[in-house]
Parts: C-alpha cells; structure tokens; sequence
C-alpha cells in the first residue's frame, strides 16, 4: 500500500514535546540524558526501532509503567499516528525519536539502553538489498555499543526469510539466543507478549509470528567502543 503523504506531519512532529528531531545543532545532545526525561529516572530504558503507528508502544507503555519507552521512526506520517496515539494514554515514560535506525548511536549513548525492540522490520526479500536488513551484521554492531551489558534485543517478524536470516547473522557476530518460538501465540511467551498492528493483522490470517531473544557479545561490544 502506497503512504498517503502528509506535508503538515513535519511540523507536527517538529513541535510536538513528546519527539526529539536530531539535527546538526543538537546532534549528540540526549546521548546519556534519556532517563533524565522521564519522572523515574532509575527505570530501564527498551527502544522501539521502527514504530511505525505506534500500537506497541501505547500499549506497552500503559501495562508496564516501571519501564521508560522510546520509539524510533523515520517517516514521519506513521509516526505522527504513533504520538497520537502515545498522547491519548496520557503516559509519562513514553517518548519518541523522529531519525533514522542509521543514527543510533549519535542518539544514545554507550550502553544507554536496556532492550531494543526490532518488529516487522522491511524483510528487504531480495538478496542484493541483504545490507539493508535491521538484523544485518553493520545494525548489530549499533545494537552492541548502545545495549547495556545485561541488555537484549527481541525480534519479533512473519518472514521466514527474515527470521532465518536473522538467526545466521546472530550467530556470526556472536549473540547468544536466550528465547526463540517460530509460533509465539502458541508458545510459552506468549502470555506476557504485547501485540502490534501487523502481529494482529498477520495473526488474524492464521500466520505465524516467528520470535526471538538474544543478547550480543560482551566481549565485541567492549571492542567496539574502543
């Protein structure tokens, strides 16, 4: 389906309180500064990369308040449907960042982040667009310097390709899986699993939800920061 562009979403976002804009005056400006914007600064830290309407976040952000949230997109027509959505539950741990997954390390910091959320990322299903994938080895290593050193990431997607692929990569740069399920609805984690507007779409259709949990390397993340 075709994105309906919407030229006032722009400046929606860029004054809306809830989204951080990166730009060259403020580039680097939250590294290490992220808990500071939320009333409870001592809770963990989990990142939404691709957002996209923002179902996830909402929800998750209203069933666990001990848990600070942040949501990351880069087109904006989706992520003004994710804010919407964000500011009707009236939540205090939940922002938004409007950049990106490239530029992640110009917005946390070393170690900033408890979990990273990866779901229905672009399975990019043909071979020469591999790069692109979220899950290819030059996202990992983004992954690896912004988790903290007790994080993880979870991987939640409908393609087998994707998932597969996934899995090749996580074992090539060294993470470890700690939960995996190539049917989550039917599997031990799917009690305390929050669903997204695809999960419920593709689920709706009989399809399964291929799932993942996996903490990266320490000793390559050190390495990396040097």
């Amino acid at each position: 389906m075709r994105l309906r562009r919407k030229p006032e979403a722009k400046q929606k976002l860029m004054e809306h309180p809830l989204v951080f804009t990166p730009t060259e005056d403020n580039k680097g400006q939250m590294q290490g500064q992220w808990r500071s914007v939320f009333p409870h600064e001592t809770h963990p830290l989990h990142v939404e990369l691709g957002t996209g309407k923002g179902q996830f976040l909402a929800k998750a952000s209203t069933l666990r308040p001990d848990i600070n949230w942040i949501g990351v997109e880069r087109i904006e027509e989706p992520l003004l449907q994710a804010v919407r959505k964000g500011e009707a539950t009236e939540n205090t741990n939940l922002r938004y960042v409007w950049a990106d997954v490239e530029n992640l390390t110009d917005i946390f910091a070393t170690g900033e982040i408890d979990r990273i959320y990866l779901h229905f990322s672009d399975p990019w299903p043909k071979k020469r667009h591999a790069k692109r994938r979220l899950t290819y080895r030059r996202f990992l290593n983004l992954y690896e310097q912004v988790l903290a050193p007790a994080g993880d990431l979870i991987l939640k997607t409908d393609s087998v390709s994707l998932f597969d692929f996934s899995l090749e990569e996580f074992q090539e740069r060294g993470w470890e899986v700690i939960e995996i399920s190539r049917d989550l609805h039917h599997s031990p984690y799917a009690a305390i699993n929050i669903t997204t507007e695809y999960e419920d779409k593709f689920s709706s259709r009989g399809m399964p939800i291929h799932y993942v949990r996996v903490t990266p390397p320490k000793e390559r993340a050190v390495a990396d920061e040097n």
